[in-house]
């Protein structure tokens, strides 16, 4: 079991949230990558469009998704699956942290894990 412990004093700013990525992770061979993100009260990430599909996954709070000129509420166990090109961000109007988790991928980070996953590994 390999554990990567949340370094909350050390998170970044980028993409107009606070988080930590999940890569590079040296033991981990993922055909994704993803990052816990924080959305600080008051605040919104960056809108933004990108090649790989993605998924939130709403760990913490309230907000809400912006997409496509569509916005709705994103609570705590919400899941949303974002298609390549789809413009999105999420708006914190709440009074307290936001949290979730991103995950994304794409046909080369699949590859690139094919490559490296040993045959016959379970």
């Amino acid at each position: 079991m390999l554990i990567k412990h949340l370094d909350r004093p050390g998170l970044v700013h980028e993409n107009g949230l606070d988080a930590q990525r999940l890569l590079p992770w040296p033991e981990l061979n993922a055909p994704f990558e993803g990052s816990w993100c924080v959305i600080a009260p008051g605040t919104a990430s960056t809108p933004h469009a990108h090649h790989e599909y993605e998924i939130f996954i709403a760990v913490s709070g309230s907000a809400f998704l912006e997409s496509e000129g569509t916005r709705v509420p994103f609570e705590t166990g919400d899941i949303v699956h974002f298609t390549p090109g789809t413009e999105h961000r999420v708006v914190n109007e709440s009074g307290a942290d936001f949290e979730m988790y991103s995950v994304w991928w794409d046909l080369e980070m699949s590859e690139r894990f094919s490559a490296r996953h040993p045959e016959g590994a379970k």
